[in-house]
């Protein structure tokens, strides 16, 4: 089997290694079954895995940081089906920050793990946590994100039509004079976030949503669909506006993503967002040298924010 090469700056793990101790923010982690492939094909092991984390760290941290993660594990790998575990109470190290949310659909209190810092990314990376899915706000605001978010999921169509859209969505904020920062998904899909600066409700940011993908659907009803149901959407890209609420996630910028190829959810130029754009260039192998070229794209998306305030105003939704 042909072993791929990572391009991370350096080696933290030897490849000999099985099993490993390591100090990170003084917690000593133990990193376990070091070899096993996370992809057969490329020869990707949770070495990789955990070596990209420890290499990306700087990058992913402020997306995750102070914020609950919804656990999405993989424990025998990226081709074997992975689950959800959101309740962690009792189940990782005692160190670790739990926040405590009340769950309305089955009447109990539900205990997230809060990622603090690099050792706490590391011991989800070991886990089994080949994705990254953080809350949009953090555990000391939890009902106020620090973005809006829509996302562009597409169905059995091509990539284009998704690239299409978004540049609908761009002119559409960009006629508002509203910033807005796209990346990959990492899988089908494109991204499109906007800077609320943590200023805003929940509600608030999905009626804002709510209302940019009803402009965005009336400029291109051709591609572009509201309807949650697949079969409805007739081969168009749904404009998904309800993950704008406490507890949905998406993969952060610069999660990994258990699909074929080892993708990673990539931060983009606006410039790069054009026909022809392939999500798949960018993987565990490529990521590291196109950072050294276009360093963070998405520090901006944690920033003051918009002015959602007048925007709501101007436009009668307040």
């Amino acid at each position: 089997m042909k072993r791929t090469v990572m391009t991370a700056p350096h080696a933290w793990i030897s490849e000999d290694e099985t099993t490993v101790t390591r100090t990170v923010n003084r917690h000593e982690l133990s990193l376990t079954n070091l070899t096993k492939f996370y992809w057969r094909r490329g020869g990707i092991t949770k070495r990789d895995v955990l070596e990209y984390y420890h290499a990306i760290s700087s990058y992913v941290m402020p997306y995750l940081k102070d914020r609950p993660q919804s656990l999405l594990r993989h424990p025998e790998g990226a081709e074997r089906a992975g689950f959800y575990q959101k309740d962690v109470k009792g189940k990782v190290a005692d160190w670790m920050r739990l926040h405590v949310d009340y769950s309305e659909s089955t009447g109990k209190d539900v205990h997230y793990l809060v990622c603090e810092d690099k050792a706490t990314l590391l011991y989800m990376a070991n886990m089994g946590c080949i994705e990254m899915h953080p809350w949009h706000s953090r555990a000391d605001h939890p009902d106020h994100p620090d973005y809006c978010l829509i996302d562009l999921d597409p169905l059995s169509i091509g990539f284009d039509k998704v690239v299409k859209t978004a540049l609908v969505v761009k002119d559409v904020l960009d006629d508002w004079k509203i910033a807005s920062f796209c990346k990959t998904s990492g899988a089908t899909g494109l991204h499109i976030y906007i800077p609320l600066g943590a200023r805003y409700t929940y509600a608030q940011s999905r009626q804002f949503a709510q209302v940019i993908v009803t402009a965005v659907h009336e400029l291109a009803p051709s591609i572009t669909s509201l309807e949650r149901a697949p079969a409805k959407r007739r081969r168009k890209v749904y404009l998904d506006h309800l993950q704008n609420g406490q507890g949905q996630t998406v993969a952060a910028p610069y999660s990994l993503r258990a699909r074929p190829g080892a993708l990673v959810s990539t931060p983009l130029h606006w410039e790069e967002v054009r026909k022809g754009l392939d999500p798949g260039r960018f993987t565990i192998t490529t990521i590291f040298d196109r950072l050294k070229e276009t360093g963070d794209l998405f520090k901006p998306v944690l920033g003051k924010g918009t002015n959602l305030d007048r925007f709501l105003r101007s436009n009668g939704h307040q």
